[in-house]
């Protein structure tokens, strides 16, 4: 689709997405980071923010020394058009089904119920948009004993496990320190909308359904999904996975090693990686040991591997490390930190990092656009707008309202 920025002249979009219309009621990290995706493949992404309080990350540091803006903001938001709303009163109400009457995804992650009292519910975004599929991201879903309770990232990382099995097994369960139950929520909804799109326009008999539907995504479930095997592992042998440090259950050596200068990671399960990394740390002897001839026998005796392991990478500098045990063939890479990526070669050439010029904080480099696609692969056309920035752009110019009566609903506090 061709839509239009402030100055109401075209804008050309190169995603896969373009066309469709998204309206994101979401906030916050794991909706905000759905419809940023959303975005940055092309979809038309008109953000509501409450007209006084906006969205809470725009009061998440860091902030740019010049302009004190939300970094976390200017990532999340980017790509997006901001307009206020105040979806409580009922000119908000009337509005956002304005919204809502031309969009082909719905996003909230408000607490379960939120949008039923304000008589924003699937049913009633059916009334104006039988077609439209509403995501709904919570905690604990829409459904279930704890459905109601708020649920952020915090309580999801431990409810479904992860913070239990993360860590070292001599110290207590450990929190991811990234929004990771968010961020998975996010990835769950965009996969979700589209499978939903799919079926309204193509279904399996290829005419698709035309109608929309609702997508329920919790925070706790996506992370919970990420643990392959565990399930059926304690339903027939009543195993728990516990916490092994950088040690993994199903393949060693794997670990972090102390290097002269820095850290290397290290994996070299397979069993000709293996022998090659014997050799190479000089003690071909291992490969005759019933301790480490099988990786079964070197994941039970993993410690005591590292052992032979270690001494070799503490005498080498990073580079030399990786050097010699990438000559065997094992999977070894530096530890980085965002300072390292930001000279790394390989990120440079798939432009991982892109500039981008943001009309409040100038040129500033953002996360390139992943996954890839060779023929629309999406940009990033701007960083996080300003509250409302496109109030008369949505508001007047696509939904017809004139000045006077967006002037009544700003002075009333409706945006």
């Amino acid at each position: 689709m061709t839509d239009e920025n402030d100055a109401g002249t075209p804008r050309s979009r190169e995603g896969p997405l373009d066309g469709l219309r998204v309206v994101d009621f979401s906030g916050m990290v794991a909706g905000g980071f759905a419809t940023m995706t959303l975005a940055d493949f092309g979809a038309d992404v008109v953000a509501v923010e409450h007209p006084e309080s906006g969205d809470p990350i725009r009061d998440w540091g860091p902030f740019d020394p010049e302009s004190g803006i939300s970094l976390w903001w200017k990532a999340l938001a980017r790509g997006k058009r901001c307009v206020t709303c105040d979806l409580s009163t009922p000119e908000g109400h009337a509005l956002a089904l304005d919204l809502v009457e031309t969009a082909d995804v719905v996003v909230e992650n408000f607490r379960p119920g939120t949008m039923e009292r304000w008589n924003l519910s699937h049913d009633d975004l059916r009334e104006v948009n039988p077609g439209v599929v509403m995501v709904r991201i919570s905690g604990y879903g829409q459904t279930g004993p704890r459905a109601e309770q708020p649920g952020f990232g915090t309580v999801a990382e431990a409810i479904s496990g992860f913070a239990h099995v993360n860590g070292f097994p001599d110290r207590e369960p450990l929190l991811p320190p990234i929004p990771l139950a968010d961020m998975a929520a996010g990835h769950y909804a965009v996969q979700a909308a589209m499978f939903a799109l799919f079926e309204r326009e193509i279904g399996p008999d290829g005419d698709g359904s035309g109608e929309g539907q609702v997508v329920d995504v919790s925070l706790y479930e996506s992370l919970f999904r990420m643990f392959p095997g565990d399930v059926e592992a304690h339903d027939r042998l009543g195993q728990v996975r516990e916490r092994r440090g950088n040690h993994h259950s199903n393949a060693a050596p794997r670990n972090v090693y102390e290097a002269a200068d820095g850290y290397v990671a290290l994996s070299a399960s397979a069993q000709s990686i293996f022998e090659n990394l014997a050799e190479t740390v000089g003690h071909p002897e291992l490969l005759d040991d019933e301790r480490f001839a099988t990786n079964d026998a070197r994941v039970e005796h993993a410690d005591e591997l590292d052992e032979y392991i270690a001494p070799y990478i503490a005498e080498r500098t990073v580079e030399e490390a990786i050097d010699d045990l990438g000559a065997g063939d094992a999977v070894v890479a530096p530890v980085y930190d965002v300072s390292d990526v930001f000279e790394d070669e390989q990120y440079a050439a798939r432009d991982t990092l892109v500039e981008v010029d943001d009309e409040d904080v100038g040129e500033i480099a953002t996360h390139g656009v992943v996954p890839r696609l060779t023929r629309t692969p999406g940009g990033v056309e701007h960083l996080g707008p300003r509250r409302g920035q496109h109030n008369e752009a949505v508001y007047g110019e696509e939904l017809g309202l004139d000045g006077e009566t967006i002037d009544d609903l700003r002075e009333q506090g409706v945006i």
